[in-house]
């Protein structure tokens, strides 16, 4: 059986919910997907196509919200976020205009289309603005649970959805609400992930849990801004922190999880893995695993980098 991804997971939700709730409004910015032509075909009404045209997306979503509908603005990741980001910003973070903004293809999910389709800068630009949330997601189960929830999400949201196939993490009925998920739990120290790259992280703690004799606890942020309750919570008691993601760190999830720690006086070794400045925008081809590779962020380079941190 063919796995779906993460996009179709979502959209397919989105699709059942919109058959029972007619003010549930899709804005394409000429954007397709095989859940999303059900939609368009069976619910003309609530499909709208703007054209390859992001910034006008977001102001036609942002009227439909303000007439009550429940509007999800679509395209590639980079588009429909940095090339938005001054609609964005007016109408839904000062304004607090909510609508879901669904961007596909976050980190390295268009590895070959070159650095213009890679979306590296989107945590880091996004959690800067108020009223935005952002829900990263890690697997099916968790696209489905945030397709539901963005029904009834008060402020603007943006989901990220990888382009790829890849495998649950997660069991059907887990519960999101707290933005923070243990995904394995140890007492030697724990790494901390976002997005589909939380795989690298499962793969590196197996290695570095039989090569080295580390048990480690593995944590998955998929809101921000972070819980800091949760994140407390599940981190008590280890010695270090590694945090991981397929983002610039300047900025990223990783500056996110040292912002609450020291907002709450918690004083710890931490080390954050992710794209490193110097290294600059990828012009690597030949697929994500490779691109990872260069950065130091797959699995043999998370081992590596753990150790030499240690």
């Amino acid at each position: 059986m063919k796995q779906i991804t993460q996009r179709d997971a979502f959209w397919n939700k989105i699709y059942q919910l919109a058959l029972k709730n007619k003010d549930i409004v899709v804005v394409t910015a000429d954007m397709g997907a095989p859940s999303l032509d059900r939609f368009r075909i069976d619910l003309p009404g609530q499909f709208i196509n703007v054209g390859i045209a992001e910034q006008n997306a977001i102001l036609v979503a942002s009227g439909l919200a303000m007439t009550g509908k429940r509007a999800f603005v679509y395209a590639i990741a980079p588009f429909i976020t940095l090339r938005c980001l001054e609609q964005i910003r007016v109408e839904n973070s000062i304004m607090n205009i909510p609508i879901t903004i669904v961007g596909v293809g976050a980190g390295f999910g268009y590895e070959d289309s070159g650095p213009t389709h890679h979306m590296v800068e989107d945590i880091s630009v996004m959690r800067a603005m108020p009223n935005v949330t952002i829900n990263s997601i890690s697997d099916n189960v968790m696209a489905i649970y945030f397709a539901e929830a963005s029904c009834k999400m008060t402020n603007t949201n943006y989901i990220r959805l990888d382009r790829q196939p890849s495998p649950d993490i997660y069991r059907k009925g887990h519960d999101f609400s707290t933005g923070v998920s243990r995904i394995a739990d140890g007492k030697d120290g724990c790494i901390i992930a976002t997005g589909r790259i939380i795989n690298n992280a499962i793969e590196a703690a197996k290695k570095l849990n039989k090569n080295r004799g580390l048990n480690l606890k593995i944590i998955d942020i998929y809101t921000l801004p972070v819980n800091d309750k949760a994140l407390l919570k599940e981190i008590k008691g280890v010695p270090w922190i590694v945090t991981l993601e397929e983002n610039w760190i300047t900025g990223g999830m990783g500056s996110a999880v040292l912002e609450a720690l020291n907002d709450n006086a918690v004083c710890m070794p931490v080390k954050r893995m992710g794209l490193a400045f110097e290294k600059g925008y990828s012009y690597v081809y030949g697929g994500r695993n490779l691109i990872h590779k260069s950065y130091g962020i797959d699995a043999d380079g998370i081992e590596k980098a753990v150790c030499e941190f240690l």
